[in-house]
């Protein structure tokens, strides 16, 4: 205990952030500088205003030959709708914003390099050519699935894992210490939000000594943490420790289309043999250590076993993005599976999705789950805003029979979202779909099961961002063990929402349905 003290961080010495910081800190100065660079954008925008009679009628035909290449684009119908109302309501703009955002300004290195990262360690996944013969013929449910994952950004399947899932923050976070208090070799922390507080300092007091007693310990966070959580000096303060800390896409004060794409990932990776993800930052808001929307509602899952590979593999493949010299070797641990086992701890998928690739790999898992359901399908997510395809496969496996059940908050954190969210309820609901309210507070869980089979638990909502934008993972679980714990935590959460009935959608007020219905144009760009 006496080490303890003497080595844990003192909360005194770290970097603050008090009112003038935030005022006058990097973050602020970065955003009166992507604001200036907007308002610069508008006068000229302006300016070319005073040439539209000129102008018009050029201005009109180019539009109509732009929107007709829009049209002809492979890209999704939602987003094609949302940039033809912007063309049409704005022309000049709206053309020039586009481009903007496809010629990926300030983003294509970016994409280069992790493409470089994700080519070269591809070798590190294991070879499951046996592995995947005998699901083949025994698993042909999960066998396309599989597959597909494999393909389309190298995560394959794994057997050898068992899964604890954490139906609450509180619960995995008390997992948490007692697993980082086992590390003996490195710790890779991935998070989307780290903040001061109860969860943070439990977290870093064993981090600190850990790397102390020679333990690479590694921190990856994404950058929108350095505007309002996190003083920009962070990183040095960590590295003080004994910490190597990384910041992915920090906000910097000029415009560029990188700042669309967040690292929204939560990994925590010990030793190579436990890992963890879900929906729970490291913020007190999610341990319910501090009230904000009323009660907190998250999700995670413990995996130990061959599979805890992948989730290795995801962090270094971000960390060494930066890098000019990159190692792997050290970290992957080779799959401990003789075929001894045969899938008795069931089939373990983890998966990352990119937003730098035209794989839609997180909402291709979410529709293989509602296309092959038979009898079920429970859903927890914080944000409702789906594309026509999302939108039409919940639908679809209402009509045939199918129980699909969605929890969303009952205490919403984003106005916008929740009013999106109920701009589909009648789509839903007429079709069959129950939609439940987290009475207590807010859901920030991205839970699916289904048919006492089927199971993912991760960080992706339902929404754009996630499903298009953001850097995501997840862990598919088929015939595991934990299954039914998930099943139970939705059987235990029901009873504590309020159903929307089809009389509460009728009697939705016509500003909510018109507020919907305006959000949904531009919903692909939020």
């Amino acid at each position: 205990m006496a080490e303890q003290q003497k080595t844990a961080p003192d909360r005194n010495t770290r970097p603050r952030r008090g009112l003038l910081s935030v005022v006058f800190g990097r973050g602020a100065v970065a955003m009166l500088m992507l604001l200036a660079q907007i308002a610069v954008l508008f006068v000229i925008f302006g300016r070319l205003q005073q040439y539209s009679i000129y102008l018009s009628g050029v201005v009109t035909l180019l539009t109509a030959a732009f929107l007709v290449y829009l049209l002809s684009t492979p890209s999704n119908p939602s987003v094609k709708l949302t940039w033809c109302a912007i063309i049409a309501l704005v022309p000049v703009f709206g053309v020039l914003l586009y481009l903007f955002i496809s010629f990926d300004v300030g983003h294509r290195n970016e994409q280069r390099v992790i493409q470089q990262v994700e080519q070269e360690s591809a070798c590190f996944m294991p070879e499951q050519t046996a592995l995947m013969e005998r699901l083949k013929s025994q698993e042909p449910e999960l066998y396309p699935l599989a597959v597909y994952t494999a393909r389309s950004n190298g995560y394959p399947v794994y057997e050898n894992t068992k899964a604890v899932y954490f139906p609450q923050g509180e619960t995995k976070y008390e997992a948490m210490l007692q697993q980082l208090e086992k590390a003996e070799k490195f710790i890779f922390l991935e998070y989307f939000i780290v903040e001061e507080g109860e969860m943070w300092d439990g977290v870093l007091d064993i981090l600190a000594r850990k790397a102390r007693q020679g333990v690479d310990v590694r921190v990856l966070y994404d950058g929108t943490c350095s505007l309002l959580r996190l003083p920009a000096s962070y990183p040095k303060h960590l590295r003080q420790l004994g910490i190597r800390c990384k910041v992915f896409a920090p906000i910097r004060p000029f415009i560029s289309t990188s700042y669309n794409n967040r690292d929204h990932r939560k990994i925590l990776v010990i030793d190579g043999k436990v890992g963890f993800t879900g929906g729970v930052n490291l913020a007190d808001e999610y341990i319910n250590r501090r009230e904000k929307f009323g009660h907190w509602k998250d999700a995670a899952i413990m995996l130990q076993g061959d599979a805890v590979c992948s989730l290795t593999l995801m962090f270094l493949r971000l960390w060494n993005a930066g890098d000019k010299q990159r190692d792997y070797v050290p970290y992957l641990i080779e799959p401990a599976s003789d075929g001894s086992r045969s899938g008795q701890d069931g089939y373990v998928i983890p998966f990352g999705d990119s937003p730098l690739d035209e794989e839609l790999t997180g909402e291709m898992v979410y529709l293989d789950i509602l296309n092959t359901a038979r009898d079920y399908v429970y859903i927890m997510t914080p944000y409702l805003i789906l594309d026509n395809e999302m939108l039409t496969a919940l639908t679809f496996a209402a009509r045939r029979g199918v129980d699909v059940r969605l929890i969303l908050p009952g205490i919403p954190d984003k106005k916008y979202a929740n009013l999106l969210a109920k701009g589909h309820y009648k789509s839903l609901v007429s079709a069959g779909v129950k939609i439940y309210e987290y009475a207590p507070g807010f859901i920030h869980s991205k839970v699916f099961v289904s048919d006492d089979a089927k199971a993912v638990v991760g960080t992706i909502n339902l929404d754009y961002r996630s499903l298009y934008l953001h850097f995501e993972c997840a862990a598919y679980l088929y015939k595991s063990p934990v299954i039914p714990d998930i099943l139970r935590d939705f059987r235990q959460t029901f009873p504590q929402c309020r159903q929307i009935t089809e009389e509460q959608v009728r009697a939705q007020k016509l500003v909510t349905r018109l507020g919907a219905a305006i959000l949904k144009l531009a919903a692909p760009l939020m």
